[in-house]
C-alpha cells in the first residue's frame, strides 16, 4: 500500500508540474520519471521478491538487453542473472541484488541509451539547427531534467547548457565523423590523369561496391580482442548479439537487437556456408548465444570469457549447444 500511495502523490505531482510548464508537449509519458524516482529510493530488491517496482527493474533490463523473460514483478532466477550480468559489466560487485549502487546505474545507463539515441543531433546543435532537430532535443532533455526551459524550437542558453551537462556527464557518445559519407554506397575510383594531357578535367569512374560474406568476414575480425561487455554494442565493448548487430551495420544492413529476434529474422539453411550465422542454446532455453560461420567449423563471436574470439563448432562445448545455421538475406 505504501508504495502504491507513494507512486499516486509523485505521479500526480510530476505530471502536473510538466502540463504547466509544456502544455504542448504533454503527450511525453512521465511514468518513467517515476519508475526513476522509486528505484532510486527503494531499500533495494532480491531474489523472490514481488511488486511493480520487480517489473519496473525488468523492463529497464529489457531495455539494455539484459533481460529476455516475460516482465511479470518476480524477482525469479532469471531477473537475478539479469542483474548479475549488468553488475558484471559496469564493475559493480556482483551480488544478484538489486542494491542502491545497481538501482543507480541502471538508471543512468538507460538514461544514457535514450539520450544516446539523439547524439547525432545532440554533437552537431547549434543556433543555426531546425526547428524539430532543437524542438527534438529540448523535450528529450527536459524529459530527463536537464533542460528547464519551454520546449519551443528554439535554441538559447538553456538549451546550449543542457546539451553541456549530457555531454560532461558522458550520457552522449562522441561521433568520429567516418572518411566516406553514409550517402554514398558507391565507392570513387579517380582514373590516373596523363600529365602531358592539355585538359584540366580528371575522369571519375564509380564502382559499385556490393555487400558479401566476405565483407562482413573481414568487419567482424577487424574487432578481434574486442572485450565482451553485457548489453555491450560499440566497439568498447561487445555481447554476442550486441557485435553481430554492430558488424551488419557496418554493411548496412540493419537487423534486429537480440539473438532470439535474429533467429526468427533470419533465414534457415541446412548447412552453414562461409557468412551464415551460427546459433547455439547456452544459458537459457532456446537460441541465447550466435556468431558468424568462418568455414571449417569456425565462427566467430563475441564470448562471455573471450570477448570477441574464433571457436570451433566441434569443441565438446559448442558441439553440445549448436541449434543450427541461418542467412540474413
Amino acid at each position: 500500500m505504501r508504495v502504491n500511495t507513494v507512486e499516486k502523490v509523485m505521479k500526480s505531482s510530476i505530471v502536473c508540474g510538466y502540463a504547466v510548464t509544456q502544455p504542448f508537449a504533454f503527450y511525453i509519458d512521465a511514468q518513467p520519471m517515476i519508475q526513476d524516482k522509486l528505484l532510486a529510493e527503494t531499500e533495494g530488491l532480491q531474489y523472490g521478491e514481488n511488486s511493480k517496482i520487480v517489473r519496473n527493474l525488468q523492463y529497464k533490463l529489457t531495455k539494455l538487453g539484459h533481460y529476455n523473460d516475460g516482465i511479470d514483478g518476480v524477482y525469479g532466477l532469471l531477473t537475478e542473472h539479469a542483474i548479475k550480468g549488468f553488475q558484471s559489466s559496469n564493475d559493480i560487485k556482483v551480488t544478484g541484488s538489486a542494491d542502491k549502487e545497481t538501482m543507480e546505474a541502471l538508471i543512468y545507463e538507460e538514461k544514457k541509451a535514450e539520450i544516446n539515441d539523439i547524439s547525432h543531433i545532440i554533437q552537431s546543435l547549434n543556433s543555426s539547427s531546425s526547428y524539430e532537430d532543437v524542438k527534438t532535443v529540448q523535450e528529450i532533455l527536459f524529459f530527463y531534467g536537464y533542460y528547464k526551459g519551454t520546449v519551443d524550437g528554439l535554441y538559447g542558453p538553456l538549451t546550449e547548457d543542457a546539451v553541456n551537462q549530457v555531454k560532461n556527464l558522458q550520457l552522449v557518445d562522441t561521433i568520429e565523423q567516418d572518411p566516406v559519407t553514409e550517402e554514398s554506397k558507391e565507392q570513387e575510383v579517380e582514373t590516373p590523369v596523363d600529365r602531358d594531357q592539355s585538359s584540366n578535367e580528371s575522369e571519375i569512374v564509380q564502382v559499385a561496391v556490393e555487400q558479401s560474406p566476405t565483407s562482413v568476414i573481414e568487419t567482424a575480425k577487424s574487432y578481434m580482442g574486442t572485450p565482451y561487455v553485457w548489453g555491450g554494442t560499440s566497439p568498447n565493448g561487445f555481447d554476442c548479439s550486441g557485435f553481430i548487430q554492430f558488424v551488419y551495420g557496418q554493411q548496412d544492413k540493419i537487423i534486429p537487437r537480440t539473438v532470439n529476434e535474429i533467429w526468427n529474422f533470419s533465414s534457415p539453411v541446412d548447412s552453414p556456408s562461409i557468412g551464415d550465422l551460427v546459433f547455439f542454446e547456452t544459458y537459457q532455453a532456446g537460441p541465447s548465444h550466435l556468431g558468424i560461420y568462418l568455414g571449417n567449423g569456425d565462427f566467430i563471436h563475441a564470448g562471455s570469457s573471450s570477448g570477441v574470439s574464433v571457436s570451433n563448432l566441434n569443441e565438446s562445448y559448442w558441439e553440445t549447444r549448436y541449434l543450427g545455421a541461418k542467412r540474413i538475406n
